[in-house]
């Protein structure tokens, strides 16, 4: 059986980040929780420019299609219970 690579794409407002370090500082503290907490790969993949708008991708790889959704279920989880952001859209992909 071959390796399952989950990729799931979040798009995020952080309606507290009033600069771009602030935004910074907000998403290094998710990233590291995301990685200590789910062993997942996380990058900041698109409007690094705006203060209040972040789209990150987050990547697993596991041997089941089955532990990569729950894992990236799991992270998705994290950031809906994070205060200083909001979730507008996600999408979850295998490969």
């Amino acid at each position: 059986m071959g390796a399952i690579v989950g990729l799931c794409s979040v798009e995020l407002h952080l309606p507290e980040a009033q600069s771009l370090k602030g935004k910074r500082q907000i998403l290094k503290s998710l990233t590291v929780r995301l990685r200590n907490r789910l062993n997942v790969a996380v990058a900041e993949i698109d409007e690094q420019d705006l203060w209040q708008k972040a789209i990150l991708g987050i990547v697993c790889v596991a041997n089941e299609s089955g532990v990569v959704n729950g894992i990236l279920d799991q992270a998705l989880n994290v950031i809906q219970g994070n205060p200083s952001l909001q979730l507008l859209h996600s999408k979850i992909e295998l490969l």
